[in-house]
């Protein structure tokens, strides 16, 4: 199955088709993904029959740090794009490894859920103020923020390193010309930007997509929204939740709420028993991503969240002694 195949199967599915879609995908990795197969025989998840989202084994994040996760037998097409990926990873911590062997799923996966959530990018002029994701190399989000800089084709859709002077002129721009506008950015950038040129925006959408970086005190997150809706006048704060072991994410429009495409699903794990798996309740986020076929489509976070009847879900935090991670550094009271 080349990956164009998988890709129109993925992002056109049939909500009601998730479960049954997802116990497929898990067959396929239990047999094809040698690290996902030794780690299921390893806990022996493997001799039990998986009939339900609850029942299947999740693979802790921290491997995507230590071991090379894909499958085997990726039948891509000829001009396929491998694109790997690495982690923020927070000076002295060790980066997790994505390898992703085709472009094509990984921009469907974004572009689709953009549109669903937000309408055609070509809509937008996309200012994006991320950085240190710039300096670093290989990160998901300066793909796919270039991706969009260049479907938007608006003139003044651009990556603005430490150009803070510029970012705001061109925000000022957009604004007298009521063009719909999409500034997203690193939670401390955004902060420092907002500090320095307050700005009144009534046609932008301003979206963070987590992390200090080191570069500022932790805040929770009502705090760093409360500070860009006053200094930008704006009536919410947007936010992205994604990492560089999915290829999809899920949006939040300023009520703390997220909410996942079709193609991803969020469960909740008992912060004591990982095999305990809930759809609701509060505990450990364990993330459903049918774009990471070529991977491992079962991620167990160390996110604390809540996840609601309605599959949105919120972030609360991060489990005890886990690594700091770029895009869910802050807690909530």
């Amino acid at each position: 199955m080349i990956t164009t195949q998988i890709a129109d199967k993925i992002f056109h599915l049939n909500p009601d088709n998730f479960v049954n879609t997802a116990l497929q995908y898990y067959r396929h990795q239990s047999t094809n993904s040698p690290f996902y197969r030794q780690y299921l025989e390893i806990i022996s998840a493997h001799r039990v029959s998986v009939e339900s989202l609850a029942q299947i084994p999740f693979l802790p994040i921290q491997f995507f740090k230590t071991h090379h996760i894909v499958t085997e037998q990726v039948a891509l097409h000829q001009d396929a794009k491998h694109l790997h990926f690495e982690s923020s990873g927070t000076t002295g911590l060790v980066s997790s490894h994505h390898e992703v062997p085709d472009s094509v799923l990984y921009e469907k996966s974004f572009g689709a859920a953009f549109d669903l959530f937000y309408g055609n990018v070509s809509e937008y002029c996309i200012c994006a103020l991320l950085p240190s994701y710039l300096e670093r190399g290989h990160s998901s989000l300066v793909y796919m923020c270039d991706q969009f800089i260049k479907k938007s084709g608006h003139p003044g859709s651009n990556f603005y390193l430490y150009d803070l002077k510029e970012l705001y002129n061109c925000l000022q721009a957009m604004e007298a010309a009521a063009q719909k506008t999409l500034l997203i950015g690193v939670t401390y950038a955004l902060l420092d930007f907002a500090e320095a040129y307050p700005v009144r925006l009534q046609h932008t959408l301003v979206m963070e997509t987590g992390g200090m970086k080191g570069r500022r005190q932790e805040m929770i997150r009502e705090e760093v929204h409360a500070v860009l809706r006053e200094q930008f006048s704006v009536p919410a704060v947007h936010a992205e939740y994604g990492m560089t072991e999915l290829l999809s994410q899920a949006y939040s429009t300023g009520d703390g709420l997220f909410k996942c495409p079709p193609w991803m699903k969020v469960l909740v794990r008992d912060v004591n028993d990982p095999f305990q798996i809930s759809e609701t309740g509060r505990g450990v986020l364990n993330i459903i991503d049918l774009a990471n076929i070529h991977s491992c489509c079962f991620i167990a976070t160390d996110d604390l969240g809540e996840v609601m009847p309605d599959g949105s879900f919120t972030v609360s935090g991060r489990l005890d002694l886990s690594d700091l991670r770029g895009c869910s550094l802050m807690y909530e009271s």
